[in-house]
């Protein structure tokens, strides 16, 4: 740490992000390709399942060596592929296209409980992981004002997976394919960037004024 403050810090001559801290962005662009290459495909194929999983898992893999080219942690590479396979199996099993959707909707509903528990148990996932971001470990618990402003920012994304799962579920519950598609290709990278731009906005509001910032928690030792 070189005693500047977070307000002082900038990246590429703006103050520095949530965005500049934890990504996102692109990643969640990367994401949307499997599932708009899934429907593509399932409707080229006269509405074959197996020409929809087909595609996207081609999609999957392509943009997995991409990440992975560009220098992405591999875990998360994988772990992007992962969910593709997955969702291409579950819908292989059920033969319905509308099932490759089922596990984004699964994840979507217990990550919106994870947030909101995080928050319930005091310690806010935004924390977490800006935390890890900046190698503070736990430190950022011990400021109080961080502490309720990560649980404040953690709520808009906790909001975020709920809007999410309120959109695809009669979606999927209507078996409407290209709309599940549309859905989550807007509830994607746009509402990933809007949350990191949201939560950066009412972090900074809920610290007091002169707090360092995120990178320099308030801690009673002074440490």
């Amino acid at each position: 740490m070189d005693g500047t403050s977070e307000r002082e810090r900038t990246t590429a001559g703006r103050p520095e992000s949530l965005a500049d801290l934890l990504g996102g962005r692109s990643g969640a662009v990367d994401a949307t390709w499997p599932p708009v290459a899934f429907t593509v495909g399932w409707l080229l194929t006269g509405r074959s399942v197996v020409g929809g999983v087909a595609v996207a898992v081609l999609a999957g893999s392509a943009v997995a060596l991409w990440r992975w080219r560009r220098g992405d942690r591999p875990r998360s590479v994988l772990i992007g592929l992962l969910a593709v396979c997955v969702a291409a199996l579950v819908a292989l099993h059920t033969g319905r296209a509308v099932d490759f959707f089922l596990v984004q909707l699964f994840s979507n509903a217990a990550s919106a409980l994870v947030w909101v528990v995080s928050i319930v148990v005091r310690w806010p996932l935004l924390g977490v992981l800006v935390g890890v971001a900046l190698r503070q470990r736990g430190r950022w618990r011990r400021d109080r004002a961080l502490l309720r402003a990560y649980g404040r920012g953690s709520w808009v994304w906790a909001a975020t997976y709920a809007l999410r799962v309120a959109v695809f579920l009669p979606l999927y519950l209507g078996g409407q394919v290209v709309a599940l598609t549309v859905a989550r290709a807007a509830l994607t990278w746009p509402l990933v960037a809007t949350a990191l731009t949201v939560s950066w906005l009412v972090i900074r509001r809920s610290l007091p004024a002169g707090h360092p910032g995120l990178r320099h928690p308030v801690t009673p030792s002074g440490g």
